[in-house]
């Protein structure tokens, strides 16, 4: 009999309508979890993420910068769905602007959503898991938290964080037996990464620049990081809190 990896357990996605948090959701619903979307996005997107009629997804409308709604949004899930078990920290977002360049108000929303995002959102779920000793944090970084790229300095900084957050949070409540990791994205095909193509002079001689850069030549799939946060979210990986898994096909090698 096959094993769903997630069967009932509560998930939380955020940034989950499209490109990777999509994949996100999708996956872990087909792996039997009740999975919660969090995003600003439409909510008649969002709901049909999953494309499982069996066991849809919940979309609660949630911007991750606002203490207020992310409170909200983790009492919502507790509340409907009687706990939470795995929250995946994914909303975030890329402004392609030099330091000179990049207003302060922009540099604010960057680090606000990428950084202060999974900060809020881990602060409020994280009691719940507390009480019940057991609970998977996942965020969703990117290798340019590892390797610094012109005009992503608030990008670059905030990823940063967030894989230095990740290992805080996975000695602060390792005894609790809560598990805290984080993925590093390298290019992934997802409407983020066409809309930063997209701003070059040339957008797909910029694609082909990068690829040369990426040793197995060609951009991730979305899904290829939902299963490496399947792997992270399982029982498979139960020995492991701490970690940065790179997914970016050996760019951050070289």
């Amino acid at each position: 009999m096959f094993c769903m990896e997630l069967d009932g357990k509560v998930a939380i996605v955020t940034g989950g309508s499209s490109g990777i948090g999509r994949a996100i959701s999708e996956l872990f619903a087909r792996e039997n979890a009740k999975v919660v979307i969090a995003d600003i996005g439409s909510d008649e997107v969002t709901v049909e993420a999953t494309h499982d009629e069996k066991n849809p997804a919940i979309f609660i409308r949630t911007n991750v910068r606002d203490s207020a709604q992310v409170r909200g949004l983790i009492d919502e899930v507790v509340a409907e769905c009687g706990g939470i078990d795995i929250v995946c920290n994914n909303a975030g977002i890329e402004l392609v602007h030099s330091v000179v360049d990049m207003s302060e108000a922009e540099w604010d929303t960057v680090l606000d959503t990428n950084l202060k995002g999974p900060f809020l959102v881990s602060k409020y779920a994280l009691p719940h898991m507390i009480a019940k000793k057991k609970g998977v944090v996942i965020n969703i970084a990117s290798q340019m938290g590892l390797v610094g790229s012109e005009k992503l300095g608030a990008y670059c900084a905030s990823k940063a964080g967030l894989i230095l957050l990740t290992k805080v949070m996975a000695l602060e409540y390792a005894r609790y037996g809560i598990r805290v990791n984080c993925i590093c994205p390298g290019p992934i095909q997802t409407p983020a990464s066409d809309r930063h193509f997209n701003q070059e002079r040339n957008p797909e001689e910029a694609r082909k620049d990068f690829m040369r850069s990426v040793p197995l030549s060609r951009f991730g799939k979305p899904e290829e990081i939902a299963q490496s946060a399947l792997f992270l979210a399982s029982d498979r990986a139960s020995f492991i809190t701490g970690e940065s898994l790179v997914v970016d096909g050996g760019y951050v090698i070289q």
